[in-house]
């Protein structure tokens, strides 16, 4: 496990990123990054002495698709049954943290549009906040 520094946004604020170790100071992303931009799955990176990401090596191609519900809004519950059975129905993997933030691999080739055709109805009503990073 290795993290990445996040205190551009908050001071103290890393992000833990699951890794498979390549060499000494080089790791492969084994996980959907939350809130780290510019770090996909399958990324290689490398780290410096207190196990922090220095920069990225290899781009894998992945992309990630982030989702961010807002919790006080009344239609999250039903939008999160309709993003994670888009994610189920689509084979791709994701992850949800807290029931409130959605990322979704988006292997290379990959087609978001079925994401983005549920997304932006739901993000102009005020539901959720999204994004694609690569």
């Amino acid at each position: 496990m290795i993290h990445a520094d996040l205190s551009d946004r908050q001071d103290g604020w890393r992000e833990q990123l699951w890794t498979r170790q390549l060499t000494e100071d080089t790791f492969e992303v084994a996980c959907l990054p939350f809130f780290t931009y510019g770090i996909c799955y399958r990324d290689v990176v490398t780290i410096d002495s207190n196990h922090l990401v220095t920069r990225v090596v290899r781009k894998s191609g992945h992309r990630t698709l982030r989702v961010a519900l807002v919790v006080e809004h009344a239609d999250r519950d039903q939008a999160h049954e309709l993003l994670h059975g888009k994610a189920v129905d689509a084979g791709l993997p994701h992850e949800w943290l807290q029931g409130t933030y959605l990322a979704v691999d988006l292997p290379p080739g990959s087609d978001e549009a079925p994401f983005v055709e549920a997304l932006e109805p739901l993000a102009q009503a005020g539901t959720l906040h999204w994004e694609i990073d690569s």
